[in-house]
C-alpha cells in the first residue's frame, strides 16, 4: 500500500515539478549561454573598496598631485590672458595631470573587475547574451519583472546600502564635527589633507560594510541560479536519452547489428576447413590457407542454438566436424572471430588439421 510520500512523489512526477538539482550537462549548457551565478554587487563593492584602499595606501601620491593641481590653477592659470592657445594649454595640462593622478585607480578598477568575475564563475567568453531576443523587449515580460521577487530583493538591497552609507556618514560627522568647525583657521593644504583622509577612512568603512552585503548577495544569486536550473525527473530522463540514446532504439540497433554479424558469420562457414564441437553446446569453425595465413583463423563460433546452426551449415557444405571438448571450449573463450589461433593452441589445432587432411585424402 502506498504511503502519503509515495503519492506525493508520483504527483510531482506527473506534474513535472522541478525538484531535482541540475545535472552537470544542464549547468554546462547554461554556462554556454552566459547564465552563471554572479553578483554585480561583488564587482562594484570590491572596486569601491580597492579604490579607497589605494587612497589609504599611497595618500602622498594623490595629495601631492591634487595640491599641486589646485595651487597651479589658483596661482598661475587664473591670472593668465584669455586666449585660445592659453585655454588649450590649460585644459591639456589639467587632462594630463588628472590622468596621471587617476592611473592607479583605473588599473585597480580593471584588475579587481576581472578578478571578481573570475572568482565567481571562472573564465567565460560567450556572445549568447548579446544576441537579439524578442523576449528582452517584450513589455509583458518587463512588467512581470517589475513586480517579481527579484525586484523586491533589489529594492531591499538598495535600502540597506543607502542606510549603511547614511549611518556611517552621520557617525563620521558626529565624531569629526569639532574638527570640521575648526577648519576655518587651517591653511588650504591642511584642509585638503584632512578632507582626503576623512573621506578615505569613511569610504573604507562603507566599502567594508557593503562587502559583507555583496558576499551575502552572491550566495543568494547562487541559490537563485541553481533554483532556476532545477529539473524535473522527466527532464533528467530526457537528458539521459539525448546523451546515451533511447534504450529501446539502442536495443533494436544492437539486435540489428547482431543479426548482420550472424549473417556474415554464417556466410563464412562454408569457407572453413573444420568445425570443432563440444559436441552440442560449443562449435568453432576454423580456416587455414598456408599461402595467405601465418596461422589458422576462427571464422565462426557460437553456443547452443548458434552452435547448432554452425554444425548444420557445415554438414550441408561437407565440412569436417570434429568433437574435441577442451579445444572447442578453449577456442571459444580465447579467440574472437577473424582472429588467429594463439601459440598455446597451435599443437592441438595442428592435430585437428592433420586429422582433417587425413579424412580428405581418404575421401578423395
Amino acid at each position: 500500500m502506498k504511503t502519503f510520500i509515495d503519492w506525493k512523489l508520483d504527483l510531482q512526477l506527473f506534474n513535472g515539478e522541478k525538484t531535482e538539482a541540475p545535472t552537470p550537462r544542464k549547468l554546462e549548457q547554461a554556462r554556454e549561454k552566459g547564465q552563471v551565478a554572479k553578483s554585480m554587487e561583488i564587482s562594484k563593492t570590491f572596486i569601491f573598496l580597492g579604490i579607497f584602499a589605494c587612497f589609504f595606501a599611497i595618500p602622498t601620491f594623490f595629495l601631492e598631485r591634487l595640491i599641486s593641481l589646485v595651487r597651479t590653477l589658483f596661482n598661475t592659470k587664473l591670472t593668465m590672458d584669455i586666449s585660445i592657445p592659453n585655454i588649450i594649454e590649460l585644459f591639456e595640462g589639467l587632462l594630463i595631470d588628472s590622468l596621471i593622478m587617476l592611473a592607479p585607480i583605473f588599473a585597480i578598477t580593471m584588475i579587481i573587475g576581472l578578478a571578481s568575475g573570475y572568482v565567481q564563475f571562472g573564465f567565460l567568453f560567450t556572445v549568447e547574451p548579446l544576441k537579439l531576443s524578442l523576449n528582452k523587449i517584450n513589455p509583458i515580460n518587463g512588467f512581470k519583472q517589475i513586480f517579481s521577487l527579484k525586484s523586491v530583493v533589489e529594492f531591499i538591497k538598495s535600502l540597506i546600502k543607502i542606510t549603511v552609507i547614511f549611518v556611517i556618514g552621520y557617525l563620521t560627522f558626529l565624531n569629526e564635527r569639532e574638527t570640521i568647525l575648526s577648519m576655518a583657521t587651517v591653511p588650504l593644504d591642511g584642509v585638503l589633507k584632512y578632507t582626503v583622509h576623512t573621506a578615505v577612512v569613511m569610504g573604507l568603512q562603507i566599502a567594508t560594510a557593503l562587502a559583507v552585503l555583496a558576499i551575502l548577495d552572491y550566495l543568494y544569486q547562487r541559490y537563485e541560479h541553481f533554483k532556476q536550473l532545477r529539473m524535473s525527473k522527466q527532464d533528467i530522463k530526457d537528458e539521459m536519452k539525448n546523451i546515451y540514446g533511447d534504450p529501446l532504439i539502442k536495443s533494436k540497433i544492437k539486435q540489428k547489428q547482431m543479426q548482420v554479424a550472424m549473417q556474415r558469420m554464417m556466410q563464412a562457414i562454408p569457407t572453413a576447413d573444420v568445425v570443432v564441437t563440444n559436441p552440442t553446446h560449443y562449435a568453432v569453425a576454423i580456416k587455414y590457407d598456408p599461402k595467405k595465413m601465418s596461422a589458422p583463423v576462427v571464422v565462426a563460433k557460437g553456443v547452443d542454438y548458434v552452435a547448432f546452426k554452425i554444425r548444420e551449415v557445415a554438414t550441408k557444405n561437407d565440412i569436417v566436424i570434429m568433437e574435441n571438448k577442451p579445444l572447442a571450449r578453449a577456442l571459444y573463450d580465447q579467440v574472437e572471430i577473424d582472429q588467429q589461433i594463439p601459440g598455446d593452441l597451435f599443437k592441438a589445432v595442428a592435430d585437428v588439421f592433420a586429422y582433417v587432411y587425413k579424412v580428405k585424402r581418404r575421401t578423395m
